[in-house]
């Protein structure tokens, strides 16, 4: 059980409605008001620093870790310089959309539209981006769900992992500063170089200076509520607190509750800065462990105390929501700002790295049940069995965490991306399932691409089967083809044309980000940019990684393909114009040909003759992807990891071949399609093994549900742990559990009210599941939920 402090503050999470602060946007257009002529990231740094000093300070009663980018106790903030459009378009309908509802004051809403939005009116990224884009790629990326990067020019781009070990505990923000005031003076600007290397240097004394000032206004808050706290215990936290603002983020931390203290203004720096996804933690157990093992020693702290100290940053990293557009809502659904949290793994020389706060980080996920941070487990053959099985002890809890890796497979996808043995075997996760290192600059999610629609465009003359309008590249007709061979080729092109598009939709944005919106705090986090006097957006970090295109449907068209080579080809049951009649009539009349079409091999069953398919999909479709470079001659990357991204790609998709009907959501990461998985979850697990996923750096996913009697005893968790080790046995990369019968997700959605607190597995992360549109949780029913192993 977690602390009383710590219950508290749950009760108050759930039950609290996110709401939008504008502080944030005022400060941020007060600052760029004031700045006109200067160099943009001399104005970034500027706005950053003003918003710093400006935004309102709260402390929320009987907090020990504090810090807050609203005045809310779940605060978003927006971001008008990346889009205002739809902040203006949509805030009237916050409350009432579907996904992601926030709550906004009236008065709020006047003030942005008089005073911020004309400001940003021609100047946002949005803008410059729809600008630049061109026609035809326009037509397949904006608002479609064929191929999606919304989340790259409506937001920033957030995907770092900041560098606690070498870089923000050893030398705090203050010593940073100092050493660019060096560069400065070292510096003479007597050429473009030089002229940027000093700007970039004045825009980190900037924001350095602006997150120290922002610590110290909340020692001076902490200070003055202990002056008036009558009682005794609380009045020396708040003092102790006042005391540790005053010394961290400046200077690096000599206490565990320092470091925590600094690891959550870090944090919040970043969100302030940007308000962007995938803002990772890192390796937590492993640069939080040596201030754990002092303080318990020197008698600073004890179990208990750390403990409530975790659970407590536990819900700070909740309390944050990213506010986001409602078609971005659809492929991130749930308030989720993927801030991921790795633990377990091995150290740096390759020694198993579990230590007592890989055991602390799992209590305190499955105590507080919040959906952040998202916790994330490194598994390797000599992973304690001790460990495994405290992972599936919080794997039955039914809070859809950890997510469980194959810390081998996580190190080669880095080792192919550039990194050294031993910065490739320190990895954490990205956001969802990415392997990711501290001193990477990479897109992790730059497009979701829907491998559906290729295949809809060669069945279908190049058309959408739901709009009528030719979306892909012009096909024969479905009667022309004559081998299966040719269906897949047709198949191949298509997805080839929207691998192209989605290239060039992510090399346009990273232009105009590296032109519009340089990141000058965020290069502070990362090792690179300020041995470079390079920033982040343009390339500083120490390793640059090729942008992450994930694909979504690899079972679906696995499974339509094989119909056609079966039913068509080989049986010749039916031909092609019988089934594109099929296809466009949504299977209606056609019931007997989609029960065939049901009854073929499905992916997810064991079953080779279909599976081979999927590998061949995956294959190719890496191939193609690494044949383009990025914006800093960096290979593209492929994935097939999962967001809620599946079910707005579905619903652009007419019927599929499988028997999939018109507009139903399609299969995320390397998972199986909801119900046609039904011989066993080792037979789901050695499909998706056959995968080769070590090739496909961006991460791949598989999830399985089961039912919670499937994991009552220890005899079933040991099973369980059995079952993991065997998968990763076969090169598989990832698994996650759903633990949760079907009978509480109806009564969930029922019932809201009485289970705020139910966490779920949408696809890489958990989000309650009360937060879901209504299709997003009929998703999640409609998986197949194992009774047996």
């Amino acid at each position: 059980m977690s602390s009383n402090r710590i219950e508290k503050f749950k009760e108050s999470y759930i039950h609290s409605k996110p709401s939008i602060s504008i502080h944030r946007a005022v400060a941020f257009t007060q600052s760029h008001q004031e700045t006109e002529g200067e160099s943009v990231i001399i104005r970034r740094a500027k706005a950053f620093h003003a918003v710093c000093n400006r935004i309102p300070i709260t402390i929320f009663e009987d907090e020990l870790i504090i810090g807050s980018i609203g005045e809310f106790l779940r605060s978003g903030i927006v971001c008008p310089e990346y889009s205002w459009k739809w902040v203006e378009q949509e805030m009237d309908s916050f409350s009432t959309r579907s996904q992601d509802q926030y709550q906004i004051d009236e008065e709020d809403k006047e003030i942005l539209r008089s005073e911020v939005f004309p400001y940003w009116r021609g100047k946002s990224l949005e803008e410059t981006f729809l600008l630049r884009i061109n026609d035809e790629t326009a037509k397949l990326l904006i608002d479609t769900g064929i191929i999606d990067n919304d989340s790259k020019w409506r937001s920033a781009v957030g995907e770092i992992t900041a560098d606690y070990q070498d870089i923000i505990f050893k030398k705090g923000f203050e010593e940073l500063k100092s050493h660019a005031v060096i560069r400065i003076q070292e510096l003479e600007p007597t050429t473009k170089e030089a002229l940027e290397k000093i700007d970039f240097y004045k825009a980190a004394v900037l924001v350095c200076d602006g997150i120290i000032t922002f610590a110290h206004r909340y020692s001076d808050k902490a200070l003055e509520l202990a002056k008036e706290e009558r009682d005794s215990k609380r009045k020396n936290e708040l003092l102790e607190v006042a005391r540790i603002c005053r010394k961290v983020p400046q200077y690096p931390p000599e206490t565990f509750h320092e470091a925590i203290q600094m690891v959550w203004f870090t944090q919040l720096g970043s969100i302030l800065s940007e308000n962007s996804l995938a803002l990772n933690l890192g390796r937590f157990d492993q640069y939080m462990y040596p201030f754990f093992t002092h303080d318990v020693k020197a008698g600073i702290i004890n179990e208990a105390q750390a403990q409530e100290l975790i659970e407590s940053l536990w819900l700070k990293l909740s309390e944050w929501v990213w506010a986001i557009s409602s078609n971005t809502a659809q492929f991130f659904a749930g308030y989720n700002s993927f801030q991921n949290l790795t633990i377990g793994g091995r150290t740096r020389d390759g020694k198993d790295a579990t230590n007592e706060l890989s055991y602390m980080c799992l209590k305190a996920t499955e105590n507080v049940k919040t959906h952040q941070p998202g916790l994330s487990v490194r598994i390797h053959p000599d992973s304690p069995d001790e460990f495994l099985l405290a992972v599936c002890d919080l794997i039955s809890v039914g809070t859809g965490f950890p997510a469980v890796h194959n810390d081998r497979v996580g190190s080669q996808m880095l080792l192919a991306a550039g990194l050294s043995p031993e910065d490739a075997r320190d990895w954490s996760n990205c956001g969802c399932v990415v392997p990711h290192f501290r001193k990477v600059g990479e897109w992790t999610s730059a497009v979701n691409l829907n491998l559906a629609a290729a295949l809809e465009y060669a069945l279908n003359s190049g058309k959408s089967r739901i709009s009528g309008k030719v979306m892909g590249l012009v096909e024969k007709k479905i009667t022309a083809f004559k081998s299966y061979d040719e269906v897949k080729e047709a198949f191949l092109r298509q997805l080839s044309h929207l691998i192209k598009h989605s290239v060039i939709g992510t090399v346009t944005a990273q232009q105009i980000h590296a032109e519009m919106v340089p990141r000058p705090y965020l290069s502070m986090l990362v090792d690179g940019c300020m041995d470079k006097g390079v920033d982040l957006s343009k390339g500083g970090a120490k390793y640059n990684v090729g942008p992450v295109i994930t694909g979504i449907g690899v079972a679906d068209v696995a499974n339509s393909l094989v119909v056609i080579k079966k039913l068509i080809f080989e049986e010749k049951k039916y031909i092609l114009e019988e089934l594109g009649k099929a296809l466009a009539v949504n299977w209606k009349g056609y019931e007997g040909m989609r029960k065939d079409a049901l009854a073929c091999p499905k992916y997810g069953n064991d079953e080779d003759e279909v599976d081979r398919i999927a590998v061949e999909i995956t294959d190719f479709y890496n191939k193609e992807i690494k044949s383009y470079k990025d914006y800093f001659g960096s290979s593209f990357n492929s994935a097939f990891m999962g967001i809620s991204n599946y079910i707005p790609a579905g619903s652009i998709i007419g019927a599929t071949p499988d028997g999939r009907k018109s507009m139903t959501p399609l299969t995320e990461g390397v998972s199986p399609h909801a119900g046609t998985d039904l011989t066993s979850p080792t037979a789901a697990m050695r499909s998706a093994a056959k995968i080769n996923h070590d090739v496909h750096s961006g991460g791949t996913l598989l999830n399985v549900k089961f039912s919670p009697d499937l994991l009552k005893t220890q005899r079933n968790k040991k099973n369980l742990a059995s079952i993991i080790r065997a998968y990763f046995s076969l090169g598989a990369f990832h698994v996650q559990f759903n633990v949760i019968s079907t009978e509480i997700l109806r009564k969930a959605q029922e019932q809201p009210n009485d289970y705020k607190d139910l966490l779920v597995r949408v696809a890489g992360y958990s989000t309650q599941f009360v937060n879901l549109s209504k299709e997003a949780q009929d998703a999640i029913i409609e998986r197949t939920t194992y009774e047996s192993l």
